[in-house]
């Protein structure tokens, strides 16, 4: 069974794709064998992320952000200790957006870098995940 993490981001993904509950269920039946996301294991989690993030579904077009580079963005994201408020001010500030999903794969390429970054730096000082 997973954790309540993982159960939300396969509903978190559910809804950025803009999935109804029936196509929702046809692509988890389809990529796991189950049709319910409280039945998987941690194999069926990762084939159901791997089959989200090849999917045709996934961007809006071939320079969009990708699936998987908004879900590394929010893993640095949790992992730097920011709320989502955090995370819109530093991309209006040096990206000139409103929202992850306005970024371009090359943009979000950089935020990711950006991120990694500080948080390299946060580590190297000595501080926290949660200052």
């Amino acid at each position: 069974m997973l954790d309540r993490k993982k159960l939300a981001i396969i509903h978190i993904t559910k809804k950025e794709l803009g999935l109804d509950d029936q196509q929702y269920r046809d692509l988890l039946e389809q990529a796991t064998g189950v049709r319910s996301a409280k039945e998987l294991d941690e194999e069926g989690f990762r084939k159901l992320m791997r089959f989200f993030a090849r999917s045709k579904h996934f961007r809006a077009h071939a320079t969009a952000v990708t699936l998987r580079q908004k879900m590394y963005v929010r893993h640095l994201v949790e992992d730097l200790g920011w709320d989502e408020n955090h995370l819109h001010n530093f991309i209006a500030k040096y990206y000139h957006r409103q929202r992850l999903d306005e970024l371009g794969r090359r943009e979000a390429s950089k935020l990711i870098e950006a991120l990694k970054n500080i948080l390299t730096r946060r580590f190297a000082a000595g501080h926290n995940r949660s200052e």
